[in-house]
């Protein structure tokens, strides 16, 4: 929103400079985003006089203009018509920078010999100045222009660029700022006039409107002018529009848009004769109407969409744009204005259905209050009879079937104290919101009944009221104290206390965490998902996706982890670890989905050595369940790995995660073919969890067990198995006994000597006593009794 101080202070007198009342409005919460001044581009260029006009002796449509520019003529050759004796007008002298008139580019003022005659300067157009696109005359500036002061010193203004939140719609409008102003200055508000006569016939007689859908609807406002004269709207208007960022057009709609930036309230203008059978009808739009709106395009609407009908055809598109069928044209003599009130959540869905944001629409989807329309039909009226000319109609058709009851509040000074930290005095308290057009009543012994203007459609709770007291009187003003009262015990979040462990210990471990969407859609999840299971449990569908590759909840986080690593592998990354956590959504009939916290990770490349630079040695499936190891090791959980399948997986290459006989997870590598359809040419491995079943049991207490004082045997073994004896089941019983303080597998072999369909299993195991130094004996007699306890249950031999 652009606020123009001289338009500004038409309301409210401004005794502050530019920067002091910029920073007040900020400070109070209207945020003004830049200070503009205009007029600095009018360099060489003053207000002057015509002295004199005769014509050019080389050329009938060209004249010579002599002007007074403040003890100095200059007479200059002039190709505008209405060029005369006495009018203030905007000269440019040499070097000067204009816009040519007729290419529309800026160029730099020369001298020039036109038909013989030397002109060194100019009297210049609006579209000459960059004012308007007019260019068929001069501009003529009013009679009290200065002679000789710079024209952009005259005509020059300081703009406000404003940045209202949504909640604000009354700061859509130069008086909504005068109104703030005038708080935070002290001064007070002059109300724009709405009265005028009404000379002509009953309006009630000559227009009959209908609100067929009184929810989108709450107020229609209709007005009647005729015999108006379609022109351009007067210089003061134009300069005020265009400082405001609108481009004037005429007077008719150059006074729609001046009183919607004025008060806040669009308005739309009908060619009344164009009105089928003088009738208005506000309603829904019909299954497969089409209307032309004023930018010329077709605009296909729906059910949900209203729309401003005659008897025929839709004619505007309710709260966003007219149509094309009922335009004001320069031949249009009566006016049919409208103001009306609609549906905010309409216009905001309309609004975004057909692609099309206006002025208008911005104010309506922020909530205007209906009483808004009857205060721009009045304003609006008295400026075209006095710019446009013609008659007003007697009345105005107001159909209200929304009236709201005028909103009114009850505080407390208690509750102002506990809010503000402060108790403020009762004259001041009333003071600041009659400021601002509140009314405030004090009812003894300890409260206020605020009545709330009916432009500030935000405030409706007592914490409302404390607000505006609060910003007014400054926020610098309110006492700063230590907080009271006991601080409230913590919550336990288990389930986010966990997933912050897990980022933790896996970025110590050196994979880097990344974030994707939860949304993707069904060829990225068929990659790695079973058909089967994609249509027997569909994931859940967006209503109204922004693309189709976010178009469904995910249902795990394979495929995005994958896309991610294809997308490093691409940067010819050599080593990559990357794990994500995140939520699932799992489907269910019916319902909404299970959201299941969970991890994935996946890995690919060469092994880091010791200072994390690859060594040359590829990834394999025991540096993916190295990180499974590690991070159930820091949470204090005894897992297991068992032999599975998965649809995604390479068989004989992977392993399901169990805790206490539940599956809580899966590693292995990714199958070639999935890895493939990701474009990865390489082994790929990964690791999921559900970290959800996780959350019972991260949270049970550990045994603490003393450190022996004595020193620890250490011996290798090496024994032969069957290939299908698992190296955790030997490392289990192994470890079952009381003197075996820990075993680890170091070598895993097969091949001669060792027989076919056997392998060796060589492990470092670590003996020690809590009250005593082992002897050899006793060493050796707990080896003869785990070999023989390996023998009797998995059939190992100790490798000779």
């Amino acid at each position: 929103m652009k606020v123009p101080l001289k338009w500004l202070g038409e309301y409210v007198d401004i005794n502050l400079p530019a920067q002091e009342l910029a920073r007040r409005l900020t400070m109070a919460g209207t945020e003004v985003d830049a200070i503009l001044t205009t007029g600095r581009e009018w360099e060489k260029i003053s207000v002057a006089q015509v002295v004199g006009v005769s014509p050019h002796p080389n050329a009938d449509r060209l004249r010579l203009a002599t002007v007074e520019l403040g003890g100095e003529q200059m007479t200059v050759v002039c190709g505008a018509p209405n060029v005369a004796p006495g009018q203030k007008v905007a000269f440019a002298r040499l070097g000067a920078e204009l816009i040519d008139g007729h290419s529309g580019q800026p160029t730099i003022l020369k001298a020039a010999k036109i038909r013989g005659v030397e002109s060194a300067g100019m009297v210049c157009s609006e579209k000459e100045l960059g004012l308007s696109d007019s260019h068929e005359g001069i501009l003529v500036l009013p009679e009290d222009a200065p002679v000789g002061m710079p024209l952009g010193q005259y005509l020059g203004d300081t703009i406000l660029d404003l940045d209202v939140t949504p909640n604000r719609p009354d700061c859509l409008s130069v008086l909504g700022i005068a109104r703030e102003v005038a708080a935070l200055s002290g001064g007070s508000v002059r109300e724009p006039p709405g009265d005028y006569q009404e000379l002509g016939q009953p309006i009630k007689e000559r227009v009959r409107v209908e609100i067929a859908d009184r929810d989108l609807c709450p107020r229609y406002c209709a007005a009647l002018i005729e015999g108006v004269q379609i022109g351009p709207s007067p210089p003061w208007m134009q300069e005020r529009l265009v400082a405001a960022g609108v481009r004037p057009i005429s007077n008719v709609v150059d006074i729609t848009n001046y009183v919607m930036l004025e008060v806040g309230q669009p308005l739309h203008s009908f060619d009344f004769s164009l009105i089928s059978d003088r009738k208005i009808i506000v309603r829904r739009a019909r299954p497969g109407e089409v209307m032309v709106t004023l930018d010329g395009t077709d605009r296909p609407l729906n059910h949900d969409m209203l729309v401003i009908a005659d008897a025929k055809e839709a004619v505007a598109v309710a709260g966003l744009m007219g149509g094309a069928a009922s335009e004001v044209s320069e031949n249009a003599t009566a006016i049919l204005l409208e103001s009306a009130n609609f549906n905010p959540a309409s216009i905001r869905r309309t609004s975004t259905a057909l692609k099309l944001r206006t002025d208008a629409s911005a104010r309506f989807e922020k909530g205007l209050n209906p009483e808004l329309a009857m205060v721009a039909i009045r304003r609006a009226v008295r400026l075209m009879l006095e710019l446009a000319g013609g008659r007003a109609a007697e009345g105005i058709i107001d159909v209200y079937p929304g009236k709201r009851r005028e909103t009114r509040i009850t505080v407390t000074q208690e509750r102002l104290r506990r809010v503000l930290g402060l108790q403020l005095p009762t004259p001041q308290v009333r003071q600041t919101l009659v400021s601002l057009g509140f009314g405030c009543r004090w009812v003894p012994p300890d409260r206020y009944v605020v009545r709330v203007p009916y432009w500030r459609t935000d405030v409706h709770i007592p914490d409302d009221v404390a607000e505006e007291l609060a910003r007014i009187i400054g926020y610098g003003e309110l006492p700063t104290t230590t907080l009271s009262g006991a601080i409230p015990p913590a919550q336990p979040q288990p389930s986010r206390e966990l997933r912050e462990r897990v980022r933790d210990i896996l970025a110590a471990a050196g994979m880097q965490e990344v974030i994707t969407y939860s949304l993707t859609n069904l060829e990225s999840l068929a990659k790695v998902l079973p058909p089967e299971e994609l249509s027997q449990r569909p994931p859940l569908r967006v209503t109204n996706p922004m693309s189709y590759q976010q178009e469904y909840l995910r249902t795990t986080l394979r495929a995005s982890l994958l896309e991610t690593l294809a997308s490093n592998l691409r940067h010819a990354q050599r080593r990559i670890a990357l794990f994500e956590v995140g939520r699932v959504y799992l489907p269910r009939p019916e319902e909404l989905p299970h959201e299941v916290e969970s991890l994935a990770g996946v890995g690919t490349g060469d092994q880091p050595d010791r200072w994390r630079q690859p060594r040359g040695e590829p990834v394999d499936l025991y540096d993916a369940k190295a990180y499974l190891e590690l991070l159930f090791n820091r949470l204090g959980l005894a897992v297991s790995y068992h032999d599975s399948e998965d649809f995604a997986l390479v068989p004989g290459r992977t392993a399901e995660v169990r805790l206490d006989g539940q599956r809580v997870g899966l590693v292995g590598q990714v199958h070639p073919r999935v890895a493939a359809s990701f474009d990865i040419e390489q082994d790929v491995y990964l690791f999921e969890v559900n970290l959800e079943t996780l959350v019972p049991q991260v949270g049970k207490p550990r045994l603490y067990q003393s450190l022996s004082r004595f020193p620890a045997v250490e011996e290798d073994i090496a024994i032969v198995v069957d290939e299908g004896v698992t190296a955790a089941q030997v490392q289990a019983i192994v470890e079952a006994f009381s003197l075996v303080q820990r075993a680890a597998l170091f070598d895993v072999y097969t091949g001669p000597p060792v027989p076919a369909g056997k392998k060796s299993l060589a492990y470092a195991i670590s003996y020690q006593s809590l009250d005593h130094t082992l002897t050899d004996a006793e060493v050796d007699r707990e080896r003869r009794r785990i070999l023989e306890r390996l023998s009797r249950e998995v059939g190992a031999v100790l490798r000779g």
